[in-house]
């Protein structure tokens, strides 16, 4: 049963009473009598909507807002970095000083048995140490006559023509050997060049120095040279 409203004046039965603090409510006959309360309570409610909107808007927006701040950063970043000038340095270029340590020997010398001038035998060794030029593809008189006149005392100068025949001397101060099974070419696996004579440095222990496959000008080996004599 109902709850009589201030006036005294109860709902019909089965119906449940209204709050006595909303006071007597009368329902009219024709619901337009209610226009008027019906378009405020909707501009009510459509500024609420208004208002909520403005305030969630921002939050809304706000996270995809910053993904792309943070890529076009990141992209305008990288365009910088690849098309920045770059600085270039000014003056000479840097150069490295020519190292003066002694370079690791190559190899052993072979113990081979070449022929001199009166075709008796020369043990190879028995020279160190010692500079051999090849001159069986190129005599190359200057370019020998330049290493016998740089070679300290004590270092031989000898140059090997492939054959029996140990050559004429061309150079004063060498010595001409010649090599019959051309036994030091095959070791070394130096094939003759025609113009070019290559040229072999060997301390007093045996031990090969260096190998110079085309004698050229004295500064290319003249170091090497000088510490045969050490």
């Amino acid at each position: 049963m109902g709850v009589p409203d201030a006036d005294g004046q109860g709902p019909p039965d089965g119906l449940p009473g209204l709050p006595p603090e909303w006071g007597r409510v009368v329902v009219p006959d024709d619901a337009s009598a209610l226009a008027d309360e019906a378009r405020q309570i909707r501009r009510e409610l459509r500024r609420a909507r208004q208002d909520t909107s403005r305030r969630t808007g921002p939050a809304r927006l706000g996270l995809p807002a910053l993904i792309l701040l943070v890529s076009v950063l990141v992209t305008l970043a990288g365009l910088a970095a690849v098309t920045w000038p770059r600085t270039t340095r000014s003056g000479a270029p840097t150069v490295l000083p020519r190292s003066t340590t002694a370079p690791q020997p190559v190899g052993p010398l072979p113990a081979l048995d070449l022929v001199g001038a009166d075709d008796t035998p020369v043990p190879l060794r028995s020279l160190l140490p010692a500079m051999i030029i090849l001159v069986d593809a190129c005599t190359c008189a200057e370019q020998v006559g330049t290493a016998a006149r740089a070679a300290p005392p004590g270092v031989t100068v000898v140059t090997v023509t492939e054959g029996r025949s140990a050559g004429p001397a061309s150079v004063p101060g060498v010595r001409p050997l010649g090599d019959p099974a051309g036994g030091l070419r095959s070791y070394l696996h130096l094939s003759p060049h025609p113009g070019t004579a290559a040229a072999l440095l060997v301390d007093r222990q045996g031990s090969l120095v260096r190998v110079v496959p085309e004698l050229g000008p004295l500064s290319d080996y003249g170091a090497d040279l000088a510490r045969l004599s050490g």
